[in-house]
């Protein structure tokens, strides 16, 4: 019980390492909330710091998914509560990391990694359908979405075990909340393409 504790308390702390911070303080000097749409992800990463930093960012947020999971499967065996709890934890220290005042993400890169690890095939087939969302529409929030959404219907056709499938139902749900104001703004035709500079009244507090 302690281990299954202290894992998941790691998994947060590494979850907590906002690179897209990190690399904005670096580079420029800024706090990148305070810039671009004002989301501490690989998106505004692109916008404010450009491609190599982006794409930088975003391996490293999907690595924390993975290395969560895999340390919950060190503690409790593939597929386990212990496992998936992980991966939950890393994602919540991304939106809420504790090293810069509980203000992070939105955690798609890291559910990328957390769900890419549990299930890869349902997740890269969801990938897949995401990312041609994403060339279709410029919507990055958009294939986000439909990612996170599309892994526990793909999921329903396997025999991964039920907590991969609740784990997925669940960081769909949490994906959605965080995301909602990124939906009124797809509805409203609001919505910042990639690509593009953030409008104005798009910074995330």
């Amino acid at each position: 019980m302690a281990l299954d504790i202290l894992v998941i308390v790691v998994s947060y702390l590494l979850g907590s390492v906002s690179f897209s911070v990190l690399f904005a303080k670096l580079l420029k000097g800024i706090d990148i909330r305070q810039h671009g749409s004002g989301n501490a992800g690989a998106t505004n990463t692109l916008r404010v710091l450009g491609k190599g930093p982006a794409i930088l960012v975003l391996l490293l947020d999907v690595l924390k998914g993975i290395g969560a999971v895999w340390l919950g499967t060190w503690a409790g065996g593939w597929d386990s509560w212990i496992a998936v709890s992980c991966g939950i934890a890393a994602i919540v220290g991304h939106n809420w990391p504790l090293y810069f005042h509980f203000r992070g993400g939105k955690g798609i890169a890291t559910t990328i990694g957390v769900m890419a690890t549990l299930a890869l095939y349902p997740a890269l087939l969801a990938g897949i359908l995401a990312i041609g969302s994403i060339f279709i529409t410029r919507y990055v929030s958009l294939g986000s979405l439909i990612f996170v959404a599309l892994t526990p219907v793909f999921l329903l056709f396997t025999d991964f075990a039920g907590p991969v499938l609740w784990t997925s139902i669940i960081i769909a749900i949490f994906a959605f909340w965080r995301h909602r104001t990124n939906i009124v703004k797809i509805v409203q035709g609001r919505e910042n393409k990639i690509g593009s500079k953030a409008k104005g009244g798009n910074r995330v507090v």
